[in-house]
């Protein structure tokens, strides 16, 4: 065999030395991804997990809705069974049934009252004030971020509390409380239903904006008749009912929207318009 010449010695070592850290670079760079693929893996796990966790308080919320249209509707149907004398929707207020005491009630409307089970309305007015609040803060991502989602939200908590206002305090106890509580529930929580149709478009109660105005609307004329004591023929009782109602339907019309998943809980948070 030929022996190799220096020249050609030197040629092969450096040809070896140029190999070693173009080896040695792409290991390292196929580290580096797998490092990169992992970080990012880790990412999206953790929002996962995250949103998994959004998506259940917010449906939990949804059922506190849910639940608190139940019970005040059952309990004022069992409550005013109880009635000894006839006690009609049309003729006589909510809160009626919350009296303690059996006699001729309101001077401007006067009627007999006597509610036998006043104490599970006014535990129910208690219960329904609790169930809202607890609604609204579960269903925060629902809401968007804005600043009328803000406004909305803490109109609506005064709503909440001005239910368990009522249910402390029944009308013939302390009246000035008891209708102050009335004018939160459907003056300042009707308007505060009004700002959640401002959500931003692309939060769940923004998307269904059309729902919320007509749901709005309604209260807030009724709730304004109802103070005027204008009767277009269904009575101020009725004309109570759709001011103080109309929450209670627009809760159970958004707490069907986030069971059927219609809200962004899967997607990214809702950004500010």
């Amino acid at each position: 065999m030929r022996g190799t010449s220096p020249e050609g010695a030197r040629t092969a070592s450096r040809k070896k030395a140029v190999r070693k850290p173009l080896g040695t670079a792409m290991r390292s760079g196929a580290v580096g991804c797998d490092v990169v693929r992992v970080i990012v893996k880790s990412k999206l796990t953790t929002r996962t997990h995250a949103m998994d966790r959004t998506s259940v308080a917010a449906r939990i919320g949804a059922a506190a809705w849910v639940l608190n249209a139940v019970q005040f509707l059952v309990v004022q149907l069992v409550v005013e069974s109880a009635w000894r004398t006839p006690y009609s929707w049309k003729s006589y207020n909510i809160s009626d049934l919350g009296n303690v005491h059996c006699r001729t009630w309101d001077v401007s409307r006067p009627r007999y009252v006597c509610s036998p089970l006043h104490d599970a309305m006014n535990v129910s007015f208690v219960v329904q004030g609790v169930l809202l609040l607890v609604g609204a803060l579960l269903t925060r991502v629902c809401w968007g971020r804005s600043r009328m989602s803000r406004t909305a939200r803490i109109l609506f908590l005064i709503n909440a509390a001005a239910w368990c206002l009522v249910g402390f305090v029944p009308a013939d106890v302390d009246e000035d409380l008891h209708v102050l509580g009335a004018f939160l529930i459907m003056g300042v929580g009707n308007i505060g239903l009004l700002c959640t149709g401002f959500m931003p478009k692309n939060s769940l109660f923004g998307k269904l904006r059309h729902i919320t105005f007509a749901f709005a609307a309604a209260a807030l004329l009724a709730a304004w008749m109802f103070f005027a004591q204008l009767d277009p023929g269904i009575g101020l009782g009725g004309m109570e009912r759709i001011a103080a109602f109309a929450l209670q339907g627009w809760t159970l019309v958004m707490a069907s929207a986030i069971f059927r998943g219609y809200s962004s809980l899967s997607s990214s948070p809702s950004v500010s318009r």
